[in-house]
């Protein structure tokens, strides 16, 4: 009996010995560019949330963070592309609009609610848009840093670049506007009247630039660049 015991004892020590030595190292939440920033503006530690923007340290720019929510936010909304009269209005679909929604719509209410304390939120550059590409962590996610970017579609995004001339595919729209994919990583021009997703941008500065700590650690509040 005590032999059976003895061996189901050095058995079971083998197995969870073996489990603790496979289990693969937990990932770190760190990132060297990128801060979690609050629906207020606060910087938050890389294990916190929620978060409702994220600062590129690297480029001094805040990104609006998707939502599941419904809410103006929601990553599954899709918009035509429509600034200063250009493009072509309400297009897209979204919830928070009486009409179909378009680039123009987002920006409006975004700005409005101040997300994340800033009011001089826009459409960003191609090349802004594409700085965010990045070889998936896990197959199947985004070209993206999934665990700060959430719910970004395996779809096009429209950047601020219009009046670009259309492929032979989109001839009879003559021009559009281009957009980067994150399930390619690649960019391309569309029409304006395409329903493609958005993420906002801001330029802003006096954000930290390295991660918060948990010792005493200076929040200011971000200060906007016109841009």
């Amino acid at each position: 009996m005590k032999n059976r015991l003895l061996i189901s004892f050095l058995l079971l020590s083998v197995i969870v010995g073996y489990c603790l030595i496979a289990l693969p190292t937990q990932k770190s939440h760190m990132h060297p560019r990128y801060i979690k920033i609050s629906a207020e503006g606060k910087p938050l530690k890389p294990w916190q949330g929620p978060w409702a923007c994220v600062y590129d340290k690297e480029k001094q720019l805040l990104w609006e963070i998707k939502t599941d929510n419904e809410s103006i936010h929601d990553g599954y909304w899709t918009y035509s592309w429509y600034q200063n009269q250009k493009g072509v209005a309400n297009f897209g679909d979204c919830y928070f609009e009486s009409n179909r929604c378009d680039t123009a719509d987002l920006l409006r209410h975004t700005n409005e609610n101040g997300l994340c304390g800033v009011q001089t939120w826009r459409l960003p550059s191609s090349e802004e848009l594409a700085s965010l590409v990045e070889p998936p962590s896990r197959p199947g996610n985004t070209h993206i840093a999934h665990d700060f970017f959430l719910h970004i579609q395996h779809g096009d995004y429209w950047s601020s670049e219009q009046t670009n001339k259309l492929s032979k595919h989109f001839n009879q729209f003559k021009e559009g506007a281009k957009s980067v994919n994150f399930h390619t990583g690649t960019s391309m021009t569309l029409p304006y009247r395409n329903a493609a997703f958005v993420m906002l941008v801001s330029s802003v500065t006096d954000l930290p630039t390295s991660q918060v700590s948990g010792r005493d650690t200076l929040i200011t509040t971000p200060k906007e660049i016109n841009k």
